[in-house]
């Protein structure tokens, strides 16, 4: 077994280990045959194309480009880099691989110099090269080598295959993930079991959230109107509210300042939060009312959403005193601001709290932009950003470029740490550094087994992710704890906080070991 495991971390090259090869082929004159390509799928065309190319000379080279320059699908490549590249060394026919972090393979053809370059069939059907065949053709004939392409009636495409018969390898990807970055399930489980000694400050919009339980009776035979009957409602505390009440179930100890109006929403949003010992600095704005979005479900499906709102800009007194609650904190670790764009937050508001906060202090921020106008790209330098991919496009007035062409740009605008992409049911991206090179992001696929309830999925995720962001300065080990506690929340019937033994719990039952 050692032997086999050997000899395939072997057949993996490095640029060191390529070039100490090719010299030592050159020397023995062996013919060296390239192919290069994505190889996400790997499918019969392949192995066809490749037992093809094995039979042309004494050695088959295969490289595939790295993941940040597959640009053929916006989201990338759905194997990510280092499986593609294991998946062709476990084949017998190849001899060696290489991961190539260009967008064009020349400087590796210039390097490798092949007897042969094989191309697939598809590319020479009408017998007419497109530009960057040509441009490999030119440089392969130039050192004496030639260009051939391998035959075949059928073309068969990754791309197509993913969109018929996309195969379920999400676990695979995240077992890749934590190998990459040298992280195991049971160094997770063990980070999330200690004791927590966090201060955070949330501010940002309190919101009621109000669920309202119906049976269909039927719809009027007039108009398009449906007939509901309400058998049970309830409240949670929502919006910022919610954020501070999952870091409080996390286990950090939370300071919470907001704005609501003078009312019952307001009492009962106190005695809940005050329930869960949370530290409230609710100001009070008797010209307003407490935001209340009330929802009709039935069957877990959502028939109408009323929002009562005022969405009028904070009150000079109360900025103030938002201000001066900033000016005196001294003992918070991190400050979260959940911007829901309903009167607390604007450019020139956000731009004020940042200039007052303590500058070694974690600065994270969400700016939701569902039924509001908001910007993420108004919190500028903080540790981490948490916009979902139509508030990404928003902030950037772009809505054609790829996921990660989106992340890359967006990272670097907002002049971020790290930047969490949220992709609803398809996951997220996380990006760190630049967000150019492939080290610099990753994708999470979600891993919810069975939706009940969606919303407030990005407020877990954003919480989970902030504390033990704050504990590790790991975003890769803080955001796959934030995919769990979203998963979570997707899974369970109204907006609760989640706690880090039910994260514990659900990473055990997806037994990942």
């Amino acid at each position: 077994m050692n032997y086999l495991k050997k000899k395939f971390n072997d057949k993996i090259l490095n640029s060191k280990k390529l070039d100490q090869l090719i010299k030592k082929l050159k020397k023995s004159k062996k013919k060296i045959v390239m192919c290069h390509g994505t190889f996400d799928l790997v499918h019969p065309g392949h192995i066809r194309h490749l037992f093809y190319a094995k039979g042309k000379g004494d050695v088959l080279i295969v490289s595939i480009t790295g993941d940040k320059f597959v640009t053929k699908q916006s989201k990338g490549t759905y194997v990510p880099e280092d499986l593609r590249i294991r998946n062709l060394a476990a084949l017998e026919l190849v001899d060696y691989t290489f991961i190539d972090y260009n967008f064009k393979p020349l400087s590796l053809i210039f390097k490798i110099k092949p007897n042969y370059f094989v191309k697939g069939y598809e590319y020479n059907l009408d017998k007419t090269l497109n530009t960057n065949t040509l441009e490999e053709k030119l440089l392969v004939e130039k050192f004496g080598g030639k260009i051939i392409f391998s035959p075949g009636d059928v073309v068969y495409s990754s791309t197509k295959l993913q969109k018929t018969l996309k195969p379920n390898i999400k676990n695979d990807k995240f077992i890749s993930l934590l190998k990459k970055e040298k992280i195991s399930i049971n160094q997770i489980i063990n980070i999330l079991k200690k004791k927590i000694s966090l201060n955070i400050h949330v501010i940002g919009d309190l919101i009621i959230d109000k669920y309202n339980y119906c049976d269909l009776i039927g719809q009027s035979t007039k108009t398009p109107t449906f007939s509901v009957k309400p058998y049970k409602s309830e409240l949670f505390v929502g919006g910022a509210g919610i954020v501070a009440k999952h870091l409080k179930a996390m286990g950090a100890n939370v300071f919470f300042t907001s704005i609501a109006g003078s009312d019952e929403y307001n009492i009962y949003a106190k005695k809940d939060l005050i329930k869960h010992k949370i530290k409230t600095n609710i100001l009070v704005n008797k010209n307003q009312k407490t935001i209340l979005k009330e929802r009709f479900w039935n069957n877990d499906y959502k028939l109408l959403q009323v929002d009562y709102v005022d969405n009028e800009i904070i009150d000079k007194v109360n900025l103030k005193k938002i201000f001066d609650t900033i000016k005196k904190d001294k003992i918070s670790d991190c400050v979260v601001f959940s911007d829901f764009r309903h009167g607390m937050f604007n450019k020139e508001i956000i731009n004020s709290y940042l200039d007052v906060l303590n500058p070694n202090i974690i600065k994270i921020a969400d700016s939701q932009v569902s039924s509001r106008w908001g910007n993420i790209l108004d919190f500028k330098k903080v540790d981490i950003i948490f916009p979902n991919e139509l508030e990404a496009r928003f902030s950037l007035g772009d809505q054609d470029s790829g996921i990660r062409s989106i992340g890359t740009k967006l990272i670097k605008e907002a002049g971020c740490k790290n930047l969490v992409l949220k992709l609803g049911e398809k996951g997220s991206m996380v990006f760190r550094n630049t967000g150019f090179y492939p080290q610099d992001f990753f994708p999470l696929d979600s891993f919810v087994k069975s939706k009940v309830d969606a919303i407030g999925a990005g407020d877990a995720y954003l919480s989970a992710t902030t504390v033990y962001y704050c504990i590790t300065k790991n975003i890769v080990l803080s955001s796959i704890i934030g995919n769990f506690a979203a998963a979570i929340a997707c899974e369970q019937e109204g907006n609760v906080p989640i706690s880090k033994e039910q994260i514990i719990s659900y990473i055990k039952n997806l037994k990942l070991n």
